[in-house]
């Protein structure tokens, strides 16, 4: 789902409307959203420039026109065997640090205020492709190889790596996962993505939307009720 989609459902569930987000989770990625609830929404300024940690998921092999598994393949080169472990470890230390690289055209940035992805979407049904994207300063602190194996899909091979990234604000790991491609020497596409980390909150302590159920609705009716006899008594 969207990140709108988590405010959407927890108005439902709770019938407070006032909700905000720090950061954008995009409807492919799962993970860690940091809410805002009421006068809560005033802090969340102060939490989107926070850093971040990702585990991402990257087929090398392949290369799509939104970056992940949603878009059209417009490069691949099938998987020869030959990126060893140690090639890797080697890229992905080329990578801390920072780094200019250019934002997906399916991102949310806005240009002369219209949201980059829309404009991507607007070419993609006219058969074209967005080339003018915006370079971004990106800040990798951390890059872990979690995993790699060897995968057949649609009868051609692929390397399949799962990559912990302790990354900056701003830094967008579609960009980073093509960019580990081009230094390994495929293309690459993100396949999965989840957030683990935002400052110092983690997914472990997090609450799903279904942990919302009447004893939590209570307790939020509550605080807006006290909220609002504060609000009078002052």
């Amino acid at each position: 789902m969207s990140s709108f989609s988590v405010i959407r459902q927890l108005r439902r569930r709770t019938g407070i409307h006032k909700f905000g987000h720090a950061g954008t989770l995009d409807p492919l990625a799962s993970g860690l959203m940091l809410i805002g609830v009421e006068r809560g929404t005033k802090l969340l300024t102060d939490l989107v420039g926070l850093d971040k940690e990702y585990v991402a998921n990257i087929l090398l092999g392949e290369q799509r026109s939104t970056s992940d598994m949603e878009g059209k393949v417009i490069n691949e080169k099938e998987y020869a065997g030959d990126v060893s472990r140690e090639h890797i470890l080697e890229a992905l230390a080329s990578l801390v640090g920072e780094t200019e690289l250019p934002v997906s055209a399916y991102s949310a940035i806005k240009r002369d205020g219209v949201p980059m992805y829309k404009r991507a979407r607007k070419a993609e049904v006219k058969g074209e492709l967005v080339s003018e994207v915006p370079l971004r300063m990106m800040r990798v602190y951390e890059a872990e190889l979690l995993e790699q194996k060897e995968v057949v899909i649609d009868e051609k091979r692929r390397l399949q790596l799962s990559i912990q990234f302790k990354v900056g604000s701003g830094t967008y790991i579609r960009s980073l996962t093509e960019e580990l491609g081009v230094r390994l020497g495929y293309p690459a596409v993100m396949s999965g993505l989840r957030r683990t980390k935002v400052g110092q909150y983690r997914v472990e302590d997090a609450k799903q939307l279904t942990d919302f159920t009447k004893p939590h609705v209570a307790l939020l009716s509550k605080i807006k009720a006290w909220y609002k006899k504060l609000r009078w008594s002052k």
